[in-house]
């Protein structure tokens, strides 16, 4: 019989005997994903944000609207099946943590922009990398801005989840 789950961090929906390991939307640890009966939703939720936090949550967007953007054009240029998929999936992840900020911030998705990628999938990787260490770099800086209880969630959860990408290799 399946259950019904949902992410705390993005709060899309997941069917399953389980919950997951990971979050497959965002990449969100298991401990986030709770059975839906359970959930809270705090996009709803009056978070108070202060204005640091705000400007950080502008900041992540336009950070992860940047990688998904690049991610979408590694995914097409790379010459090789491996990388055109691992980057598709990562484009995929960060579009929806672009989503989590647009909720917060009461904001409509900013499109994709045209980035230039190469046809070397392990040049793409290399530049996936650098990515994910500058927004590791910045999440942590904004969680330790951070005072309200969800942007500290959100930031603490994000470190954790770029750090996974760090880990993907040809």
């Amino acid at each position: 019989m399946f259950k019904l789950f949902r992410c705390q961090i993005c709060g899309d929906p997941y069917l399953g005997d389980e919950a997951p390991s990971k979050c497959p939307f965002c990449g969100a640890k298991h401990e986030l994903i709770i059975e839906a009966e359970n959930y809270i939703d705090k996009f709803k939720q009056e978070n108070n944000f202060t204005e640091v936090e705000l400007a950080n949550f502008k900041k992540a967007l336009a950070l992860e609207i940047g990688n998904a953007s690049f991610y979408d054009a590694a995914s097409k240029k790379s010459s090789d099946e491996f990388h055109k998929s691992l980057f598709k999936a990562l484009k995929k992840v960060e579009s929806e943590h672009a989503s989590i900020f647009v909720k917060h911030l009461g904001t409509t998705k900013p499109e994709l922009s045209k980035i230039e990628a190469s046809e070397d999938g392990h040049e793409n990787l290399m530049e996936s990398h650098r990515r994910e260490e500058a927004a590791i770099k910045a999440y942590t800086k904004f969680r330790d801005e951070a005072t309200t209880p969800r942007a500290i969630e959100v930031f603490s959860a994000l470190v954790e989840i770029e750090g996974d990408h760090l880990i993907l290799e040809d």
